[in-house]
């Protein structure tokens, strides 16, 4: 049953994802034959370029159609995760695409100034640029919707090129207005104007794309959620070491501590740690896996200590924590063993932070000897 709905939420992409591809790959052909048309009869740059960019785009759809289907193959020997990844490559190369588009543009727009020619200005021209305005829009929102609805940031980059091209369009249509009015011929510094917004945007949907290919940190709503739901099970007195690892949308496995206590039955511990992975399988989508480790629940000192060393390193930073508190007593001084987990943009060094932990515990609680192990935080 956990399967079949794993099974159903990859091809509920795969379908939306190729829908949206298809509509705009269909939507960018036409607007490329009619623009094309219009800005060859008319002599106008500005409308042949913009004619090119939606060449562009048809390309890029196509990419992110390939991409889909890719991304939907099932996992195999040589791929174990599946191929989830395809998708978020497909989505680098379409934002690539868009930065190609801007340096063109601007390219143009330059040869424009330096050799302008009139462009033009007919009733069609008004048409199949007006028209272009409204398809893109209608585009935009189509795109903006479905990437929304399946979380497919390469469906929201095309959203976002969509909506490029329909201020890009805008300002031609502007452009030729003004022109005709005023006798000056702005296109190629309208044309200039627009590479501009266009490479910026490209910019941001570049580093939008390629984050999840680099491993980028799980959301903090993803953390938080996490947290809270293991949090909900009265046996569990805490977790820590949470990883979250994407292998592509749908496609999240995350592993991660439960402290439980050590007087609790290790059966009954294990039902429950099964417990909480299947609630995360049935109804996340998300293959958490859980380790167990006891801990002194009933211990008095090991209680108050750890309590302790909580409220210590929050006032070191607010994001420190501790873990795994125990003693292993001695004769004459007694171990005091615990992890310590940092944040990665943490100021002091380890060493600092070990020397003020220490000589707080040597002063609290005389007779014991600190015995940290630091971990590094894989989260935001």
């Amino acid at each position: 049953m956990e399967e079949q709905g794993y099974k159903e939420n990859i091809q509920e992409r795969e379908k939306y994802g190729k829908r949206a591809s298809i509509f705009c790959i269909i939507c960018n052909v036409i607007l490329c034959l009619a623009k094309g048309t219009v800005g060859f009869i008319a002599g106008a740059l500005s409308i042949i370029a913009d004619a090119a960019n939606n060449l562009s785009d048809a390309s890029s759809n196509i990419i992110s159609f390939i991409g889909f289907k890719l991304a939907s193959k099932p996992a195999d020997k040589d791929h174990p995760y599946g191929h989830g990844r395809y998708e978020y490559l497909a989505g680098f190369i379409v934002s690539l695409l868009i930065l190609v588009v801007g340096v063109e543009l601007m390219r143009s727009g330059v040869e424009k100034i330096i050799t302008p020619t009139e462009a033009e200005f007919s009733i069609a021209v008004i048409i199949v640029l007006s028209l272009s305005i409204i398809v893109k829009c209608l585009m935009m929102i189509v795109c903006y919707r479905i990437g929304a609805k399946i979380g497919a940031k390469t469906i929201s980059a095309i959203g976002a090129d969509s909506r490029n091209d329909m201020i890009a369009t805008t300002a031609v249509l502007i452009a030729l207005i003004i022109s005709e009015l005023s006798g000056v011929n702005l296109d190629g510094y309208m044309a200039i104007a627009v590479s501009l917004f266009i490479f910026i945007s490209g910019i941001k949907i570049v580093k939008d794309t390629l984050n999840p290919l680099l491993g980028q940190a799980p959301s903090k709503e993803l953390v938080e959620h996490i947290k809270n739901k293991i949090a909900n099970y009265k046996e569990v007195l805490g977790i820590h070491d949470l990883i979250v690892h994407d292998y592509g949308p749908g496609r999240m496995f995350a592993s991660v501590h439960a402290e439980m206590s050590d007087k609790m039955d290790p059966l009954v511990s294990h039902e429950i740690i099964d417990s909480i992975e299947r609630d995360f399988s049935e109804n996340d989508g998300l293959m958490v896996v859980i380790h167990y480790d006891p801990v002194s629940s009933d211990d008095a000192i090991v209680n108050e200590i750890r309590e302790f060393l909580s409220e210590l390193v929050k006032t070191i930073n607010e994001e420190m924590s501790v873990h795994d508190v125990r003693i292993v007593k001695g004769k004459e001084n007694s171990n005091l063993i615990f992890d310590c987990v940092l944040p990665r943009d943490i100021s002091k060094t380890e060493k600092e932070i070990r020397a003020i932990i220490c000589d707080a515990v040597r002063e609290k609680y005389p007779g014991f000897t600190c015995v940290i192990t630091f971990d590094i935080s894989f989260l935001l």
